[in-house]
């Protein structure tokens, strides 16, 4: 008798050699359309895909800035389609830093190496393990799936969905659902193995403050001097503290850890709730308050000379309902002489903790796992979700991973030396192959 695990055993074993491969591809990405290319990255999965029967189209917004869109008929027609996507690009690497060549994509210790090992040449991986074992198999999924592959995720979208979403929108016209990245992985709590699934993310305000001075001998005294205007509002913006105000699945997931722990959910105790999430408390402590953290400032050219422009950059996050209160918030500590320029802003994104996809994924997750607990939890970053929230496109996180408690696996994004094991690769893509059959 054949059971859903052995359909997958192929796709388990090729998972960790697609996604090494993948990772060898350098696409850091450093915005402003300043990457290493996507479109290589794109074409192995073309081919990979093709070598089952599977056409891609890949379609650039700007030359090389490639991304990818494949879809697999389902068993009934009639249903909305589900997009399954991920995003090929990476943040960049200092190789100086990394134990070992970011891009060598280097087997240790039972686990992969290197720059996009989490964030998310490993979903992608997956995600193609599993197509290749549908269409080589001859494996329906219940409705049509729409397999895409972004670029320019980690700047925005700008090159990626956010273009895709303005340019070619039929091509996602029937869907209803997406599932891509930062959900589905597991926390331990008190022994307990929890996996969390992101039904929510914070929006996204990446603001350039400009102030605008007289120029003059660095020897002088200026009373219009713009660095000293900007390094103050720089500042306040900085110190500023947001009032807490919990999203929904913030407030599920806070009330499910009180569940396990027996520590009481209230105002005060959130603190030592996020304590018992161990390291995800980072992912998860942003989303009680909007955030606002200055990441880049920029003036002058010369020592001895006062320059006539000073600018920074501001890295806001806002909780769903905010974005208006926020922008406020951010003109008023600017203060005057200071422009604030949105250079990208998107909204917050909230989707059901119910329904048949997150009924799918639970019994995927304890299909694999029995025991477990599964839990919502809102994400203080964002992913293409956002994009696609525009078409009417509920999305979820949902990159399964079993982990193991010495990992610390927030800090694997954007961090130094990340890394996945292969074991939860191979878990993951036995919980995705179940999931996209019945999704």
């Amino acid at each position: 008798m054949t059971t859903m695990t052995s359909l997958f055993a192929a796709a388990e074993a090729e998972v960790p050699t697609l996604c090494r491969d993948l990772i060898r591809i350098d696409t850091q990405n450093w915005g402003d359309n300043t990457a290493n290319p996507e479109r290589p990255a794109a074409e192995l999965i073309a081919a990979w895909l093709a070598e089952v029967g599977l056409e891609s189209t890949i379609l650039e917004s700007a030359p090389g800035r490639a991304n990818l869109v494949a879809r697999i008929p389902g068993r009934d027609p009639s249903l909305p389609a589900l997009v399954v996507h991920g995003h090929t690009d990476v943040v960049p690497a200092d190789a100086s830093e990394w134990t070992v060549d970011p891009f060598a994509g280097e087997f240790r210790d039972g686990l992969l190496w290197g720059r996009g090992a989490v964030d998310m040449k490993n979903m992608n991986a997956m995600i193609v393990a599993v197509v290749r074992t549908l269409l080589r198999d001859g494996l329906v999924p219940r409705r049509d799936l729409i397999i895409a592959f972004f670029a320019d995720e980690e700047a925005g979208g700008v090159y990626g969905a956010r273009w895709m979403v303005q340019h070619h929108p039929h091509l996602f016209a029937d869907a209803s659902e997406a599932v891509s990245e930062v959900g589905g992985y597991s926390v331990d709590i008190r022994g307990q193995r929890v996996y969390l699934v992101q039904t929510a993310e914070k929006g996204m305000a990446w603001l350039r403050l400009i102030a605008r001075g007289t120029a003059g001998h660095g020897s002088q005294l200026n009373p219009d001097n713009p660095v000293t205007r900007l390094a103050a509002a720089v500042a306040r913006i900085g110190a500023h503290e947001w009032p807490q105000e919990l999203p929904e699945a913030t407030r599920d997931l806070l009330r499910g850890v009180s569940d396990l722990t027996g520590v009481p959910f209230s105002a005060e105790t959130y603190p030592q709730l996020l304590a018992e999430l161990g390291s995800v408390a980072k992912f998860v402590g942003a989303t009680l308050s909007n955030t606002s953290n200055p990441t880049l400032l920029s003036a002058g050219y010369k020592h001895n000379v006062i320059p006539s422009t000073a600018e920074a950059v501001v890295d806001c996050r806002t909780l769903p309902g905010e974005h208006e209160n926020l922008m406020a918030t951010i003109r008023e500590l600017a203060g005057d002489g200071i422009e604030v320029r949105p250079e990208i802003a998107s909204d917050a994104v909230e989707s059901p903790f119910s329904g048949r996809l997150v009924d799918t994924m639970s019994a995927s997750l304890l299909a694999e796992d029995p025991g477990a607990r599964i839990l919502p939890y809102t994400l203080s970053g964002g992913t293409d979700n956002k994009s696609l929230a525009a078409l009417g496109i509920a999305g979820y996180g949902f990159a399964p991973l079993r982990l193991t408690g010495d990992l610390d696996f927030p800090a694997m994004f954007h961090g130094v030396d990340e890394r996945v094991p292969v074991s939860a690769l191979k878990f993951g893509t036995r919980v995705l192959g179940r999931f996209l059959i019945e999704a």
